[in-house]
C-alpha cells in the first residue's frame, strides 16, 4: 500500500469512525451519564471489537456471510434485536454518576466489543473498507495496515463522542432534561437501524 493510499484510508477511516451510529450514540450516552473515566472501558471496548472485526472481514468472513445469506440475516436479527434493548436501556436511563449505579452502568470493555460484532454500521463500514483498500496480491499486510489505520483513529473518534456527553452533564443535572435526553439518545440509537436494514 502506498503512503498516498493510506492517509486516504486513514481519512476513510476518520469519517467512518466520528459520523453517528450505534457505538458513538451510545458512548455519548455513557458519557453524560457516567463520565469520562467509567466510559473508557467502553470507548476501547470498540476499538478493539472493530478492529477483530475488521481483521475478521478481510481473511474472509465477509465471503462467508455473503454466500450464506440465512446466517447474514440471523446477524443481522440478531444485531437489531440486542441494539433495540441497549436502546431501551439508554432510553430508561434517569440518574448522572454515582446515582445511576444503581440503576445501570455503562457497557464494560468485552460488552462494547461484543456489540461490534452485531453493529450494523460496523459490518458496512468492514466490508466497505475490504473492498476497497485490501489487496488480493498481499491480502495478511494489506489487512493489517487496514486494521491499524482504523485502531490509530477509532480511538480519538470514539472519544470525541463521549467527551460531547460529559460536555453536557452540566445542562443534564436537571432531572427532567436529563430523562428527555436519554429518552431522545435510545430512539437515535433505535433509528440507526433503519438504513442499515432496507
Amino acid at each position: 500500500m502506498t503512503y498516498d493510499a493510506f492517509i486516504a484510508l486513514a481519512v476513510f477511516a476518520l469519517v467512518a469512525s466520528i459520523t453517528p451510529g450505534p457505538s458513538n450514540f451510545m458512548l455519548l450516552s455513557s458519557g453524560a451519564n457516567f463520565g469520562f473515566w467509567r466510559t473508557l472501558p467502553q470507548m476501547f471496548g470498540i476499538t478493539i471489537g472493530f478492529s477483530a472485526l475488521l481483521f475478521g472481514t478481510g481473511l474472509g468472513l465477509g465471503a462467508v456471510l455473503t454466500a450464506l445469506p440465512a446466517l447474514h440475516l440471523a446477524l443481522k436479527i440478531a444485531g437489531s434485536l440486542y441494539l433495540l434493548y441497549l436502546a431501551w436501556r439508554i432510553a430508561m436511563s434517569r440518574a448522572l454518576s454515582a446515582d445511576a449505579a444503581a440503576v445501570s452502568r455503562p457497557m464494560t470493555l468485552l460488552e462494547s466489543a461484543i456489540f461490534q460484532w452485531v453493529n450494523p454500521k460496523a459490518w458496512v463500514v468492514a466490508m466497505t473498507v475490504m473492498a476497497i483498500y485490501a489487496d488480493p496480491e498481499s491480502p495478511f499486510l494489506s489487512v493489517a495496515l487496514i486494521v491499524l489505520a482504523f485502531a490509530l483513529v477509532n480511538l480519538p473518534s470514539v472519544s470525541t463522542w463521549a467527551l460531547f456527553g460529559i460536555a453536557l452533564r452540566g445542562f443534564l443535572a436537571d432531572p427532567i432534561r436529563l430523562k428527555w435526553f436519554n429518552i431522545a439518545m435510545g430512539v437515535l440509537l433505535a433509528a440507526t437501524l433503519w438504513p442499515m436494514l432496507r
